[in-house]
C-alpha cells in the first residue's frame, strides 16, 4: 500500500512532524531509490528505498543522538523495559529509548514544562516534573523499579547522585551516566569559555566520578566519550555501571 512520503517519514521516525518532513523534501534531502524526491506528497511503497542526506535529528534533542551511541557501544537493549530518564529537559533520552522499544519510562526532571509535548502525551510516558532525585521515592515509579537508569544532569557532582539511585533500580539494572568533568570539580574554577582543556585534569575527575559510583555500589561496565574535541566544546563520557556491592 502506497504512503504520501511525508507520512511515511513521520511513521517511519526520520521526522518528529509532517512539517518537518515536508522541509527536507524541499530541500532535497530526501531521495527516492536514489533520485531527489519531488514533492511530500510523491507516493512511497514498500519496495521503495528512501535515503536522507546528511544528518537528521531523528529525536526531540540532540541528547537522543548520546544515548544512541551509548545503545550502539554498550549494546544495550531497551526493548520492554522499564526506565528512569533523570534530567529529562526536553526528552531526547527518552525519545530514544521510546524508539528502542522502552515499555514505559519515568521523565524526571527539576524543572518544568520542558518535555516535548508528543512526549507528554505518550501513554508509556510518566513525567515527575519539579522533582529532584534526591527525593525521588520508588512508590513515584508506579509501583516498579526500573530495569535501565539514564541521567544527564548538569550542575551537580555526581556524589550527590548514585547514593540516591539503588532503591529505583531493580538488582540486575542498567545504569547509563553521563559524567561531565566541569561539573566534579570541587573548588571554584573559572576555565576560558568554561571548557576543561587539561586531559589529565579532565582523566581525574571522570576517575572521581567512577570513584563515587563504586562507592555507591556499582561497577563499571564500559565508557565511552562523546563527540566532543575538548577545545571548543567539554568532552563528556557515557559510562555503563551495573550494580554490584557496595564497599564496607
Amino acid at each position: 500500500m502506497p504512503f504520501r512520503l511525508d507520512t511515511w517519514l513521520v511513521q517511519n521516525g526520520f521526522f518528529e512532524s509532517r512539517e518537518k518532513a515536508q522541509l527536507a523534501v524541499r530541500q532535497g534531502a530526501v531521495l527516492i531509490n536514489g533520485l531527489k524526491a519531488q514533492k511530500p506528497a510523491q507516493q512511497v511503497g514498500d519496495d521503495d528505498e528512501v535515503q536522507i542526506q546528511g544528518e537528521v535529528l531523528r529525536y526531540v534533542s540532540r541528547g537522543g543522538l548520546k544515548l544512541e551511541k551509548a545503545i550502539r557501544v554498550f549494546g544495550l537493549g531497551f526493548k520492554g523495559k522499564t526506565v528512569i530518564d533523570l534530567g529529562a529537559s526536553t526528552g531526547g533520552f527518552t525519545d530514544c529509548a521510546l524508539q528502542q522499544g522502552a515499555a514505559r519510562i519515568v521523565a524526571v526532571d527539576v524543572g518544568e514544562g520542558q518535555l516535548h509535548p508528543r512526549l507528554q502525551a505518550d501513554p508509556r510516558v510518566l513525567s515527575l516534573e519539579n522533582t529532584d532525585l534526591r527525593q525521588l521515592k520508588p512508590e513515584q515509579l508506579g509501583g516498579e523499579k526500573a530495569d535501565i537508569l539514564v541521567a544527564d544532569l548538569s550542575f551537580i557532582s555526581l556524589e550527590h547522585v548514585f547514593p540516591y539511585l539503588p532503591p529505583l533500580l531493580k538488582t540486575d539494572a542498567q545504569v547509563v551516566v553521563l559524567i561531565k568533568p566541569q561539573f566534579e570539580m570541587k573548588e571554584r574554577r573559572r576555565f576560558k569559555g568554561g571548557i576543561i582543556r587539561d586531559e589529565r585534569l579532565r582523566q581525574k575527575l571522570t576517575a572521581q566520578a567512577i570513584g563515587y559510583a563504586e562507592a555507591a555500589g556499582f561497577r563499571l561496565e564500559g565508557i565511552t566519550p562523546t563527540d566532543a574535541d575538548g577545545q571548543h566544546k567539554n568532552v563528556e563520557f557515557l559510562a555503563l555501571f551495573s550494580i554490584f556491592a557496595k564497599k564496607e
